[in-house]
């Protein structure tokens, strides 16, 4: 074979190569979204808004799409109403201890205070530490603190926040009268033909009501009857409190009835005409709001906002997929997991949705 020959043979790529790296592409689905993020030229002679923001994130792909599709989702739930009753959406919103030791402690209580939910779950710290920061703030400090030394100066670290050993010296103080008028009418009610009977529901309402303090959560979910689920009531400072109350009163004791709270909560579910989830965070307060939610075979709609991953087979990790399969969330239901930290992402979608500012409908039902 002559080189001129062997050289025009190798001057064609091996068919085997194109065909694989030139697959024919099928049609693109109808309704396929483009890819496309926010062009900050569009706002040269203004600052873009909240809303502008997280409306341009919603192509641009990865958790960025994710949050878009929360911002929609969570819309449905807000907006939504019964065609003949008018009910509108039950929507249980979830958070772990550490967002109410947070700076989000004050988007959560934006929700309470305004009725834009309808029952809370969270877990001990996340009560205590909303009546503590009433009583004393917690600081900024570095993740990188040693606890050695943290621990030999009386102060407790939360990730990169720092909260003094007093503040709980302070919630002491605060609570424990509390408690002593609580078993004083545990007590007197055994007399009556209604003897009271607490839970961790009717306990938080109280203490809510005892704080007397708009900045607290808890303060708000009383004066709007919004109940607050707490099933790992005694998993925190408050749990140290009750113990050392036991010791105070002995032998008389605080009982709490956790089987009212629980047919409490799944009766919530079970009558709602439409269920929605919030959920940052996970552990007991996501699996306690999406167990209540199976009691009405799932929940129409569901946001998780979390960093676990599924690998593992934690409920904490698992996505909302995992949830239909057990009849948490429907099979139709819409659904979506955000992979961030709720302190970056929340704040912006409670400002492209429950705080975002709409007109006001007038009488006859018109926009004005």
């Amino acid at each position: 074979m002559s080189p001129v020959a062997n050289g025009a043979r190798e001057s064609k790529a091996p068919s085997g190569a194109t065909d694989a790296v030139l697959k024919p592409s099928e049609p693109v689905p109808d309704g396929a979204r483009e890819v496309q993020g926010i062009d900050f030229n569009d706002y040269a002679d203004r600052s873009i808004t909240v809303d502008e923001l997280v409306a341009g994130m919603a192509c641009m792909g990865f958790q960025a799409t994710s949050v878009g599709d929360a911002v929609r989702i969570i819309e449905g739930m807000r907006s939504w109403k019964d065609p003949e009753t008018s009910e509108k959406t039950t929507i249980f919103l979830g958070y772990t201890s550490n967002l109410i030791s947070s700076g989000l402690r004050e988007t959560l209580r934006y929700l309470v205070q305004h009725k834009h939910i309808s029952a809370v779950v969270t877990t001990a710290g996340g009560v205590e530490e909303d009546f503590i920061k009433c009583l004393a703030p917690t600081y900024l400090g570095s993740f990188s603190s040693p606890g050695a030394s943290l621990r030999a100066k009386g102060m407790n670290r939360i990730g990169n926040l720092v909260v003094p050993n007093s503040n709980y010296c302070a919630f002491e103080d605060w609570v424990v009268p509390t408690l002593d008028k609580m078993l004083e009418e545990q007590e007197a009610s055994k007399k009556t033909d209604e003897p009271l009977h607490w839970t961790p529901s009717k306990i938080i309402n109280r203490l809510g009501k005892e704080i007397n303090d708009e900045r607290s959560v808890y303060y708000w979910a009383w004066k709007n009857d919004i109940p607050v689920f707490c099933p790992a009531l005694t998993d925190g400072s408050l749990g140290d409190m009750l113990y050392f109350h036991t010791f105070k009163s002995s032998p008389e004791q605080l009982r709490v009835d956790i089987i009212e709270d629980i047919r409490k909560i799944n009766t919530i579910a079970v009558r709602a005409k439409r269920a929605g989830m919030i959920i940052l965070g996970g552990g007991v307060i996501k699996h306690h709001i999406a167990n209540a939610c199976l009691m009405r075979n799932g929940a129409e709609s569901a946001v998780y906002i979390n960093t676990a991953q599924e690998f593992d087979g934690s409920d904490a990790g698992a996505r909302p997929d995992e949830a239909v399969s057990w009849g948490k969330i429907k099979a139709d239901g819409e659904s979506v997991k955000v992979y961030a930290e709720a302190t970056v992402v929340f704040p912006l979608i409670v400002a492209a949705t429950f705080a975002k500012a709409r007109k006001k409908a007038d009488d006859d039902g018109k926009a004005r």
